[in-house]
């Protein structure tokens, strides 16, 4: 058992966790214990572009923009936005080799990381302490051994990321009704590999209007993948849907999701962004294990075909996998199939679509 670092509460705690949306969501609990327990400590969190959209107005935090994209001007840009600051301890959070080389800009006395085993990419050698060894844990259950290695050992398991008048006016436009259920279906991952087919997500949207009486969203961002993807579910559907593809901001997203019955989506962002809102999730698992990263409290409702995968394309058992390990290969999610789906729906529906805790 690791000694904490702290017995009375630091000064200064700086979270590195640039990206992406779904981690970002899983790091906030955490960021929310830590404030919780020591309201007194300063937090600051280096977060990339994308993310701070949907983090960067939550108060009491102060949050630095890191451009990952912007090459040696960001890392420039980053010393310079922390020149002549000193922190008590880094929660180097990422393993990303370019999170590594910013967290070099971040002066701090404890810099504080993975345990050896999970410290990929050479993270190790860029920490002077560790968080206790673990294995197999949820994504969002090792980051709270950051927490625990400083001296917390409670969880404030809430998000509590506010939303604007603006984004809960796009959200009433969108599901003006409450009392009529919807279904929002996000299709796409930024990993392609992860998506399922336009047919299958058209035949279960169908059901669940004609089985449920749903309405049914499209939502999603503005590349051209997702904005085709809109497009052919939409076409390929025999019942009405509304197509909001590449119409909104993260939070007027994350507005509607608070309003919505449930989600559908594959292992990506806004299954996790669901989570900080209450909102069911019916996860599309093949390419990845829904019990290392899927939405935490909806894991009953996941189609997990993980372990066929790892049969089908690995020839081992998910148990025998690194608990990292992604199968993502053209066909893996052939694996759901449309009925798996529907059975999922309709056990959420029979049990009234519960709400899922967010603490608040």
């Amino acid at each position: 058992m690791k000694q904490p670092l702290f017995t009375t509460p630091p000064s200064s705690i700086c979270i590195l966790r640039l990206s992406a949306l779904g981690d970002v969501c899983h790091v906030l609990p955490v960021v929310r214990t830590l404030q919780d327990t020591w309201p007194s400590t300063q937090l600051t969190w280096i977060l990339g572009k994308l993310e701070h959209k949907l983090l960067g107005h939550i108060p009491g935090i102060e949050f630095i923009v890191f451009d990952k994209n912007a090459g040696a001007k960001g890392y420039h840009d980053l010393r310079s936005q922390l020149r002549g600051r000193r922190f008590d301890v880094l929660l180097h959070m990422q393993l990303a080799l370019r999170a590594s080389i910013a967290s070099m800009m971040v002066p701090a006395r404890h810099r504080l990381g993975f345990d050896r085993a999970r410290a990929r990419e050479g993270q190790w050698l860029f920490t002077n302490a560790k968080i206790a060894a673990r294995s197999r844990e949820h994504v969002l259950d090792s980051l709270f051994g950051f927490a625990e290695r400083l001296g917390v050992t409670t969880r404030s398991m809430r998000w509590d990321i506010p939303l604007p008048d603006s984004a809960l006016a796009y959200a009433l436009d969108a599901i003006p009704d409450r009392g009529k259920s919807t279904l929002v279906l996000s299709p796409c991952s930024s990993h392609e590999l992860r998506n399922w087919s336009v047919a299958r997500y058209a035949a279960l949207a169908d059901h669940a209007v004609q089985r449920h009486g749903m309405a049914v969203l499209l939502c999603g961002g503005r590349s051209p993948l997702e904005l085709e993807y809109g497009a052919r579910i939409e076409q390929q559907m025999r019942q009405p849907c509304r197509n909001l593809v590449g119409r909104d901001t993260l939070v007027e997203f994350l507005a509607t999701l608070q309003r919505a019955t449930a989600l559908v989506s594959p292992d990506s962002g806004p299954a996790h962004m669901a989570t900080t809102v209450g909102t069911p999730v019916i996860g599309l698992y093949a390419a990845t294990n829904p019990e290392r990263s899927g939405p935490y409290y909806s894991r009953r409702w996941c189609v997990d075909r993980y372990d066929r995968a790892a049969t089908r394309f690995l020839n081992r058992s998910a148990g025998n996998l690194p608990w990292t390990e992604k199968i993502e290969m053209p066909g893996v999610m052939d694996l759901v199939e449309v009925d798996d789906a529907i059975e999922k729906l309709d056990e959420l529906m029979l049990a009234g679509a519960p709400r899922t805790p967010t603490g608040a």
